[in-house]
């Protein structure tokens, strides 16, 4: 059979509509085909090289030459646009909003567009379309948390505390960070070097755990800590012996602390009996982040124990009073602002 040549003429406009077409990372693969065919008609190749090149068929060839001729690229697009999708009858986006809002009958705790589609008698492609429009998406899952803990008043107060303190008094964010492990590598650890990240075994020795007190100066950022094995009342009331040894000069020490148990025990209210200059200011419940102090136990988290190796416990401990005085060389306050003017709390 010989090679039958059929050269085609193209505009300057259609060799680069069709130029582009046959570079697209993005369009169909046939399109991509269908241009790359009629740009190898026009560059004068016959038939034969044609379907060795694109591997189809002479018909094929043939097709789409006769089509391009006829109607130019607008010919190159599919004749048959497929079926459109049918629309769901309000009566049937009811039936589907209805039916995800109770359990399915086989114990599972919600539907997928499958199992929700057999249930009544619908495509997948439908039940998705629906709960589309309906913004219904049984596979999210949202928490909450209740608490009748009056927010707004505890926080403003708080708030009240960092942004214009009392004349001649200290205010001190307190916590614990408790069960800090001293975590020893059972491997060498690879140190760091161009291209590769510092390595550290997955196998470690637990020599045990300690708790770190904690107490952040407002004003200052500054931080007085103290380790210790546990984290009881009584481990807090000399935490706050130390502090309030510490701020003789001040005739007020304010404390703003969460609402562990530790921190309201018989004992802790004797102290606060003994020490009438002292104040506790509650964080909210569920709202320990209020505390400023847990932003510094993220900085220590990142910097020391993340990453660290602790011989043993005292090690752990001393790495971590180290860390305490050092950062106490460069300490800020922390400055808190409003990203949004809309959620201040009007007092």
């Amino acid at each position: 059979m010989g090679s039958y040549q059929a050269v085609i003429e193209l505009s300057g406009e259609e060799r680069e509509d069709l130029t582009r077409w046959s570079r697209s990372r993005t369009l169909p693969a046939g399109d991509v085909f269908k241009a790359n065919l009629i740009l190898a008609l026009a560059d004068g190749k016959s038939y034969s090289t044609v379907e060795a090149e694109l591997k189809t068929s002479r018909p094929t060839i043939a097709r789409w030459k006769a089509r391009f001729e006829e109607k130019r690229i607008e010919g190159l697009e599919g004749q048959y646009k497929g079926s459109r999708p049918r629309k769901a009858t309000p009566a049937m986006q009811a039936r589907v909003f209805k039916k995800t809002q109770q359990k399915p009958d086989d114990g599972s705790t919600h539907w997928s567009c499958r199992k929700m589609a057999a249930a009544l008698g619908l495509s997948a492609a439908t039940v998705y379309r629906i709960w589309s429009k309906t913004g219904l998406k049984p596979h999210r899952l949202d928490r909450y948390m209740a608490s009748n803990d009056p927010f707004e008043e505890k926080a403003a107060e708080i708030i009240g505390l960092y942004m214009e303190p009392p004349q001649h008094a200290a205010v001190f964010c307190v916590d614990e960070k408790t069960a800090i492990q001293a975590l020893d590598r059972l491997d060498p650890v690879l140190p760091l070097s161009p291209g590769r990240a510092e390595k550290h075994g997955f196998e470690y020795y637990r020599h045990g755990t300690l708790s770190l007190y904690a107490a952040l100066d407002v004003k200052t950022g500054k931080v007085h800590g103290k380790t210790a094995s546990r984290h009881t009342s009584a481990d807090f009331i000399e935490f706050l012996t130390e502090i309030v040894e510490r701020n003789k000069e001040h005739k007020e020490i304010h404390i703003v602390l969460d609402n562990l148990s530790a921190h309201k025990t018989q004992a802790v209210k004797e102290f606060l009996g003994k020490n009438p200059h002292v104040r506790f200011h509650f964080t909210p419940t569920y709202s320990s982040w209020l505390n400023q102090v847990e932003i510094w136990f993220a900085k220590i988290e990142r910097d020391v124990i993340a990453r660290g190796v602790f011989t043993s416990v005292a090690d752990l401990s001393r790495k971590l009073m180290k860390y305490i005085r050092a950062y106490a060389k460069s300490a800020q306050p922390f400055r808190w602002t409003y990203t949004d003017v809309r959620r201040r709390i009007v007092t």
